[in-house]
């Protein structure tokens, strides 16, 4: 345990005494949001993402040691665990290591070496290899047995080859510079299968694609390796077209066995095997390994990249508790209408048929008229899938009709309200109501709270990432489930309100006691004090220390409880009181008394002055809430659909994904454009998510837009130039492929079509987009200046 502690205290740059601390708390079954925020003084001050990597590096050193356990008792159990080789176990730091260690005495199916030494041949072998100046058939006669399957010298010579070439295949320190060469130096190829070339449409710009294998990033591996899964492309590891491009490794492999070619007798036997070994086995091996490691590192990019979004999203401006009116946008089927009061009940619902083929736009602007002044709704939330845009318009003109009514029209993602709707917990929450409105009152809350509302939707329907179906799907849900609790424990929680879903994110929380919680909330009222907690079935003093904390109840018995500080230092609070002169009631927000305090004055071998620190900057803004001011982006009128827009156009549109190779922008048209990363500012970007987030408002500038490949060129350099940019195709848009997840070819964003489970997160997945036609031409214009 010891040199784990102290492998993550290098990593992190921590003292192994925090590495400690942090460990013997998660081993107690705190968890990380509570550590961070009130343990403090034990670790030293780690924040969540420490502990994030410190939980996540933690789990993955233990079950090396676990395997390195294994793998030292396996040896043991086959006598063959000498002192270097246990030396060489216990020193290895990845599982990559170990496995190379432990391949040549791993119990497997018999080789074609191990039947060359029941034949007797590995003296025939190691002759060979000592002595060059030998010739290989005279020595391998005397070897010639019918009786052990060796009916010739050919023969015997190719069993001592297949010894030699496994024992370079099993050599650790050997195939450890290969991998590491060939990562360095490996091309990856990728082409069409034949046949494939019409069904493989979307893969088109991997059709003949070649590039060094430790350079591809994340999100064109994960394109290439859905290319080959779906039968559409072969991949191959190369180290060039040059015939004799892998000279160099072979001669590592030769150098590694001994073998010089000075013309000896023996020597172009010995240079054919370590060819052999070099092309057949090791090869061989090391293409599996390396691309394993790239699928491996790209899917670890990819869950980065999902989980930076979600957290941008959860996190995004509450519009607030005013009443608000959820419109699901739909043509035929009509515009689902859903009222919600501050606090997220339902108090009506109805449909409208504004547009075609009904066309009752009168009708629906009186509807809504009505519904908005009966409920006093301020806020109308506009969710973004189809007829979107034709919504926004008839909200507009209702608010102009209307001027009496003071409303305000917001577009929001709708992604995932198709799932909460048809989710089981949906129709506990809303047993009334039809599966269509359910909808409409899932976009009015997520406007009044977006983290409150989207808890209830599994992460990954959400429509965030990259690729999040092709990657390791337990790796992706631990990131996000992660991402969810920081979330929701960094804003907190009002017990009195909160919905099970929400409750359950809540630290030290479970499903079944979020239950109990809502369910004693029901029976005997609101909560009046944090400490009625413990009446709660099967919450215990455990569970009440993690979750006391980050649970509000505003208007309560004891001020405090409105608050983030936690019960257990009230004690504190008391003590700052009885210096101060003042009550609690009249120190919250007494923002020049407070200031006015040392830290260290109250601190006690117990609560440091890191924790008191804390509690007066609560006291100072208790409850105060970390996301950021709420904004809208205001939508151009006229600006509708891709045929409006037009190069040089300055828009303002909201960030809906961010990936590695730029942001996606809803500029309202059904259509996201991309600011590629050599757009997103006036200097080099590294990561796209140090400059823009998801829900950010920005104003970009089009660049160029394709119509036939229902691509849009977006710039944030609002000075870019587009002369060179072509006009716009404005011909009949190309048939899309089915497959909305086609790689190279950017999907119909899921904001802008009705997502239905698993479809509807496919549908946010994103490609690399390859500049190509008239988008490419402005990109380029663009970069080169």
């Amino acid at each position: 345990m010891q040199t784990i502690v102290q492998a993550i205290s290098d990593e992190l740059a921590a003292r192994p005494s925090q590495v400690q601390a942090a460990v013997e708390l998660l081993d107690g079954g705190a968890t990380v949001p509570f550590i961070a925020r009130y343990r403090k003084e034990a670790t030293g001050g780690l924040d969540d993402a420490q502990l994030r990597l410190l939980e996540q590096r933690l789990g993955y050193l233990r079950e090396l040691e676990d395997r390195r356990q294994t793998i030292l008792k396996s040896l043991a159990d086959q006598g063959k665990l000498s002192d270097d080789l246990r030396t060489a176990v216990l020193a290895a730091d990845s599982k990559q290591r170990l496995e190379d260690l432990y391949l040549p005495y791993r119990p497997k199916r018999r080789t074609k070496a191990q039947i060359a030494r029941e034949a007797g041949l590995e003296p025939l072998a190691d002759a060979l290899l000592a002595k060059p100046e030998l010739a290989p058939e005279s020595q391998a006669a005397d070897f010639v047995d019918p009786k052990q399957g060796v009916d010739d010298t050919a023969a015997a010579l190719e069993g001592a080859r297949q010894i030699l070439m496994e024992r370079a295949a099993e050599d650790p320190e050997l195939v450890g510079v290969l991998r590491e060469a060939l990562w360095q130096r490996g091309i990856l190829k990728s082409r069409v299968l034949p046949g494939q070339e019409s069904a493989g449409a979307k893969f088109s710009d991997y059709f003949e694609h070649a590039e060094p294998i430790g350079r591809i990033p994340s999100h064109r591996a994960l394109a290439l390796f859905r290319g080959r899964n779906q039968g559409v492309l072969s991949l191959e590891l190369t180290l060039g077209d040059e015939p004799d491009a892998d000279a160099p490794l072979r001669a590592r492999v030769a150098a590694r066995l001994g073998i010089t070619d000075r013309g000896r007798p023996g020597d172009a036997w010995l240079v054919e095997t370590a060819r052999k070994a070099w092309r057949i086995k090791l090869l061989t091996r090391l293409d599996l390994d390396l691309k394993g490691r790239l699928l491996e590192a790209a899917e670890a990019e990819a869950i980065r990249v999902f989980a930076t979004n979600l957290r941008a999203l959860l996190m995004a401006a509450p519009a607030g508790r005013l009443p608000t009116m959820g419109l699901d946008p739909g043509l035929r089927t009509g515009v689902k209408v859903a009222v919600v009061d501050g606090t997220g009940r339902v108090v009506a619902t109805d449909s409208v048929f504004p547009h075609a083929p009904r066309n009752q736009w009168d009708g629906a602007i009186a509807t809504l008229a009505e519904l908005c002044r009966a409920h006093g709704v301020k806020l109308i939330s506009i969710g973004n899938g189809t007829a979107s845009r034709e919504t926004d318009r008839l909200v507009r003109d209702l608010a102009k009709r209307h001027p009496e009514l003071g409303l305000t029209g917001v577009m929001v993602s709708e992604a995932g309200a198709s799932v909460y709707s048809a989710s089981e917990y949906a129709s506990k929450e809303l047993p009334q109501l039809d599966v269509s409105l359910r909808g409409a009152v899932s976009i009015a809350r997520r406007l009044q709270d977006p983290l409150a509302e989207l808890v209830k939707i599994d992460p990954k329907s959400i429509g965030v990432g990259q690729y999040q179906h092709d990657v390791n799907q337990t790796g992706l849900a631990r990131s996000l489930d992660g991402v969810v609790e920081d979330c929701v424990n960094a804003v907190g929680v009002d017990l009195n309100t909160a919905s099970a879903p929400l409750l359950a994110r809540v630290s030290g929380i479970s499903g079944t006691l979020a239950e109990n919680l809502v369910r004693h909330r029901d029976e005997h009222g609101p909560f009046r004090s944090r400490a009625e907690l413990l009446g709660v079935p099967r919450l215990g003093e455990k569970a009440f220390q993690q979750c006391a904390g980050f649970l509000r109840i505003p208007g309560g018995e004891e001020p405090l409880d409105a608050s983030a500080v936690h019960p257990e230092t009230y004690a504190v609070v008391r003590r700052i009181v009885a210096h101060t002169g003042r009550p609690v009631a009249a120190l919250i927000g007494d923002r020049e008394t407070l200031h006015g305090l040392s830290a260290e004055t109250f601190a006690d071998a117990v609560f440091g002055a890191p924790t008191v620190r804390d509690i007066l900057v609560e006291l100072e803004k208790p409850g105060r809430d970390p996301r950021p001011v709420f904004e809208t982006a205001a939508l151009k009128e006229g600006i509708e659909r891709p045929e409006d827009l037009e190069p040089g156009m300055v828009l303002e549109g909201t960030v809906t994904n961010v990936t590695n190779f730029g942001a996606f922008v809803d500029i309202g048209v059904h259509q996201d454009g991309l600011v590629h990363i050599s757009q997103l500012a006036d200097r080099f970007v590294e990561d796209p998510h140090k400059v823009v987030r998801s829900g950010q408002v920005v104003k970009v500038k089009v660049l160029a837009v394709d119509l036939a490949r229902r691509r849009i060129g977006l710039s944030m350099r609002l000075d870019a130039p587009v002369e060179d940019a072509p006009p716009p195709q404005r011909g009949k848009p190309a048939d899309k492929p089915a497959d909305k997840q086609a790689t190279g070819q950017q999907p119909a964003p899921a904001g802008r079509n009705k997502r239905r489970g698993r479809a509807g997160a496919d549908a946010r997945d994103r490609a690399e987009q390859a500049p190509q036609g008239a988008l490419a031409a402005a990109l380029e214009a663009a970069r080169r200046r």
